[in-house]
């Protein structure tokens, strides 16, 4: 007789229950994360703030680089444009390259005041001719003897050139006229004389020779050598300057402002030929165009801030990568501390996701502190320098972005070795 077996069915194993938060949960758990950093960080405080020293001086290096740095391209870039370089061309004496030209220009007068009158002859496509005369001499004030520069030039140049004054006058066709003795100061050479006082109605002795101060130039921004000699020199009737300071009436240059930007060879050609005449034949002068010039500089100080942007860029780039290993240092003696916490959370159900998420959420808050002390600092830096800059100095947005945005991306990359330790730990290994 044979037996029959009958298999029973085979019964399936009962998935775990997935655990769902709600959303209340949720924020709460995040909460509670962020009041547990602020708890690690209150009880080792010195490690804490090492690492908080370095991102906020991350931070602040790339909140205050991109500030400053912005406000130097404003500033410059407005003194560019209130040069008034636009449509000028100046004439000045062309030095002799070879020995040849030398015996050439030996036969001809010079560039002197004597080839005004052929040389400024009124002219359609021509606004103004601004002669200019310049030599470095002493000057006598109640305080002592200073060395400077004095400048002949006409009443037009301040106008067309953009020298405004600060405080009394200008230069006037009547001090032309009368050849007076009287001169406009630099705001640099001002300040140095008189100690910030106003020095409008003072004398000074120039060469033997008194001369009565009837304006203070207003300070501009250097950028050629002729804005540094109104600044650091005086002003005095271009006559003047001829009959007292430079018996051979030498000219140093004369400016030529254009009615269009388009005449500029045309007129160019014309100067030249003028000047031609006056000394024989002989072109011992050249044409320089003060806009091409400009262009040239501006173009050179771009590319000098641009190397600068990328210096100081990788000092705070090198600051905030040295905080984020800070930042690694940090979390991995946190893991070191707290093995015994994450068993427990563990074995209470807590997932390895969610101690993931709690190391990288403490690392995120270590950063957040470091980088909102920074940025508080950056805004308190680039208020106090404001008034340095002709439209102020605000805080740039994309550096502040740009800062924060690296200061949590090196916190999270730096934190996950951490978090990924602390979320693969068994619970029986870490209670061990």
């Amino acid at each position: 007789m044979s037996s029959v077996v009958l298999e029973a069915p085979a019964v399936a194993e009962p998935k775990p229950a997935v655990r769902r938060l709600s959303l209340a949960a949720q924020l709460g758990l995040v909460w509670e994360t962020i009041k547990g950093g602020f708890i690690e960080l209150w009880a080792h405080k010195l490690r804490s703030i090492l690492t908080l020293t370095l991102l906020m001086l991350g931070v602040f290096a790339l909140v205050v680089m991109t500030s400053v740095l912005d406000g130097i391209l404003d500033k410059v870039g407005t003194g560019f444009e209130g040069m008034a370089w636009d449509g000028t061309v100046v004439v000045q004496a062309k030095a002799a390259q070879t020995t040849e030209e030398q015996k050439r220009f030996a036969m001809s007068p010079g560039f002197r005041f004597e080839d005004l009158p052929r040389l400024t002859a009124p002219h359609e496509k021509v606004l103004a001719f601004l002669p200019r005369a310049t030599k470095r001499s002493f000057v006598k004030t109640p305080g002592g003897i200073e060395r400077m520069f004095v400048t002949g030039l006409t009443p037009e140049y301040a106008r067309y050139m953009n020298r405004p004054i600060q405080s009394g006058r200008g230069l006037t066709e009547d001090d032309q006229k009368r050849r007076s003795t009287v001169a406009v100061v630099g705001a640099t050479l001002g300040a140095k004389l008189f100690a910030g006082a106003d020095p409008v109605g003072r004398d000074i002795v120039v060469e033997g020779v008194p001369y009565r101060i009837v304006g203070l130039q207003d300070r501009i921004q250097v950028f050629n050598e002729e804005m540094y000699l109104d600044a650091n020199g005086i002003q005095i009737p271009l006559e003047t300057y001829m009959d007292r300071m430079d018996p051979s009436h030498r000219l140093t240059s004369v400016a030529v402002k254009l009615a269009r930007k388009s005449d500029l060879s045309e007129v160019s050609s014309i100067v030249v030929g003028r000047v031609k005449q006056a000394h024989h034949g002989i072109e011992d002068v050249e044409i320089k165009d003060l806009e091409a010039e400009a262009a040239k500089w501006y173009r050179q100080f771009l590319n000098e801030m641009r190397g600068w942007r990328i210096v100081l860029l990788s000092l705070a780039a090198t600051v905030l990568l040295v905080g984020g290993v800070g930042v690694l240092s940090v979390m991995l003696i946190s893991f070191s501390d707290r093995r015994f916490e994450i068993g427990l959370r563990k074995s209470l159900g807590a997932s390895d996701s969610e101690i993931l998420l709690q190391f990288l959420l403490e690392a995120a808050v270590l950063a957040s502190l470091g980088a909102f002390v920074g940025t508080v600092a950056g805004a308190i830096l680039c208020k106090a320098l404001s008034p340095m800059f002709p439209w102020g100095l605000v805080v740039n947005p994309v550096g502040l972005v740009v800062a924060w945005c690296v200061a949590l991306g090196l916190a999270l990359v730096f934190g996950l070795y951490p978090a990924v330790r602390a979320s693969r730990l068994t619970p029986m290994e870490a209670m061990r």
